[in-house]
């Protein structure tokens, strides 16, 4: 009997943390996107990228580098945060002098939809254009592309 009791009160605190709160939701998604940023690496490229721009290429191979990899183990660090706390207040994000809410890509590199039959636009052309895997730099396939 105590089993059951036990297993019933934790089942239902779980969920009342973990169930209709759209808060809860966002926090979880965004710590999600942010901790995957170590296999993404898009803070590195873009901060190898400004450096080359702003600064001369041979900043962006050592300088670059160096805060490439700082912004993303903080990226990284700030998601696996959000996982953690996802069902406890505060719902906003975090750490965001440094850091903005949403994952970087640098200016070089936007990525597109994924290619695939729910995002294709023309049915009856039998392909589309798209991204094979939208994070990985030069997995374009774009056809329908204008510029």
């Amino acid at each position: 009997m105590r089993k059951t009791l036990l297993l019933t009160a934790v089942l239902a605190i779980a969920s009342s943390l973990f169930t209709g709160c759209a808060n809860t939701e966002q926090k979880m998604g965004r710590g999600i996107r942010n901790s995957t940023e170590i296999i993404r690496l898009g803070e590195w490229r873009r901060a190898k990228e400004q450096a080359a721009l702003f600064e001369s290429p041979e900043v962006a191979y050592t300088t670059g580098n160096i805060r490439g990899l700082h912004r993303t183990l903080a990226r990284t660090g700030v998601g696996i945060y959000e996982i953690i706390t996802a069902p406890f207040p505060p719902y906003d994000p975090v750490f965001t002098s440094y850091l903005s809410p949403d994952p970087v890509f640098p200016d070089s590199y936007k990525p597109n939809l994924k290619s695939d039959s729910i995002y294709a636009t023309d049915s009856n052309l039998g392909f589309s254009g798209g991204d094979v895997w939208p994070t990985i730099p030069g997995s374009r396939f774009r056809i329908f592309e204008t510029h």
